[in-house]
Parts: structure tokens; sequence; C-alpha cells
């Protein structure tokens, strides 16, 4: 009703004022085009490969599977007033459009943040041959009748989707998507295959939790938050802890999210990246992309 949306925005402005600040001024700032594009159409259907999209939008190909975690392909994310969104606007492009993505089997939904679970993205996305996994009490956000399955998972609880089994995991964040409904769950997810095991974090700040996914079978990716961590560290962990969180959970590879694509925090545009390679170390080989629109692969 329009009065609740009124009602949302009033409470969206008062949470946060220095973002609807940040948001008149940008109202004719373009974002820069994506600084690569990647080709998946020159995916074989054998071996992981995977491009960043944009903050926590990662396109994988686990042996023939596609995987698409929390997609975010609007121009601005927030509050729908009527044909409106009211939020932050992208800095960057996305380097692939929904158009342009091969069939997706799977979709991940870590949390109903709307950076990370945005409708507009995901209903460009709806496909009856796809399967979606979300957390806890967030399906209702979804028109779920019109993919192939969807289903909640809480923190421990598994799922499969052809070859794959998906396991949430905790970690230290929360769910709501507006102020009452704090009720919804957060995740993150292992993946595991015959071949590969994939570790997406989701959302999260630092917490001990990636400790238990340790095993004698490596994760060959993990795909980790990096950004906003100023001033919200009691929400995002810094560069050097997710990069820590990683290597507690036994992973060969890095792939940082969640930075470079919306203005969410205060670090300088390029910190988050710089402070992952130093964090890498002598290790700045298993940094699996730098850049949107990069691509990574293990034959």
């Amino acid at each position: 009703m329009p009065g609740s949306n009124v009602a949302r925005a009033v409470w969206a402005y008062r949470a946060a004022p220095h973002y609807w600040k940040r948001y008149a001024e940008d109202r004719k700032r373009r974002p820069l085009p994506a600084p690569e594009r990647p080709k998946p159409t020159a995916w074989p259907d054998r071996g992981l490969f995977a491009a960043w999209l944009g903050h926590s939008t990662v396109l994988l190909k686990m042996d023939g599977m596609t995987i698409l975690t929390d997609p975010v392909f609007s121009l601005r994310i927030g509050i729908r007033l009527g044909p409106m969104t009211v939020g932050l606007k992208r800095l960057v492009e996305p380097p692939l459009r929904p158009a342009d993505l091969p069939k997706i089997d799977l979709i991940l939904l870590s949390h109903a943040h709307m950076d990370h679970c945005d409708i507009p993205s995901l209903r460009r996305l709806e496909s009856r041959r796809t399967t979606v996994i979300t957390a806890a009490k967030t399906s209702d956000l979804l028109r779920v009748r019109r993919y192939g399955r969807v289903q909640e998972l809480g923190w421990g609880e598994r799922a499969s989707a052809g070859p794959l089994e998906i396991r949430a995991f905790p970690v230290n964040h929360w769910g709501a998507r507006m102020r009452t409904d704090s009720y919804r769950g957060y995740n993150g997810y292992t993946i595991e295959g015959p071949r590969y095991r994939l570790l997406f974090g989701g959302d999260t700040a630092v917490t001990t939790s990636f400790r238990s996914l340790r095993k004698a079978r490596r994760f060959d990716l993990a795909m980790m938050p990096v950004g906003a961590y100023d001033p919200w560290i009691h929400y995002h962990c810094t560069p050097e802890q997710a990069w820590q969180m990683a290597e507690d959970a036994g992973t060969e590879f890095f792939l940082p999210v969640h930075h470079q694509t919306f203005a969410l925090s205060r670090e300088p545009y390029w910190e988050p990246i710089e402070r992952v390679d130093r964090a890498a170390g002598r290790n700045s080989d298993r940094v699996a992309v730098h850049r949107i629109g990069q691509e990574f692969r293990i034959r």
C-alpha cells in the first residue's frame, strides 16, 4: 500500500540519513563501465570457473552446473516506491546482465539485505529450471512458483541440487530486511561436488565458525566479503579477518567480494583489495580476482 511505502522510506531515512544525502548527490552520476567482461559461453562443462559480477554476485560453473550467488544487477538497491527505487546507486555497471547469463541451475541467497537479495534481479532470473536455496524465513520475498524449487536452510541444514550438496553454516551478521523482520535467517554456505569444494561466506563480521568447516579435503575456492567495515566493523569483517577465516576453513584460492560496487561505507575505494593483497603476502597468487568482471578457472 502507498502508506506503508512512505512509512518505510521515512524509517530508512531516519536509520541512515547520510545514505540519502549521498543518494541526492549521485542522482546524475552514471556508473562506470565494468573493467572486464567475462565470457561464460566459452566455459566448457568440465572444470571450475568463476566470474565476479560485482558486490557479492559470482557466476560459477562447476563441472557443468551453473551457480549464481546473491544476484544483484539493478542500477540501485533500496526501497521500491512505485516505479522508483530509493537507495544506493551502483559505482560500476555489472559486466553481464541477466540476459547475458547461461541457464542458471542454482541461485544461492545468503540473506535478505537489499544488496544481497535484489527483487528486480531475482524476478528477471525466474525459471522453472532453476533451484533457489535461501536462508530461513526468506522465501516469502520470492515468487516461488516461478522457480523449479525454492528451499530454505537453517544453520547446519543441507540440500541437494543435482550432484551438489549445499550446507548452511552460521556467520556473524543479521537477517532483517526492514526494521521489524528480525526473524529472518542469514547464512554462509559450503558447496560440495564430486571434484570441487567451494565456500561462500555470505556477509559476516569476524567469527570462529569457519574453523568448524575445515576438513582433510580443502576448499578449492572461497568467496569472502572484504568491504564495508568502516564504520560497520561489528557487522562486516576486515580484509585481514576475511583472509584469516578462509585460512581457518582450509582454502586454496580466495575470491574477494562485497566491495567496488556500492558506497556502503567510508573506506577508500581500492583499500579492501589492497589490504587483501597485503594479508596474502607471499601467497598473493592465491587471490583469484581483483577487479569486477575478472574470471578465474581451475581445470
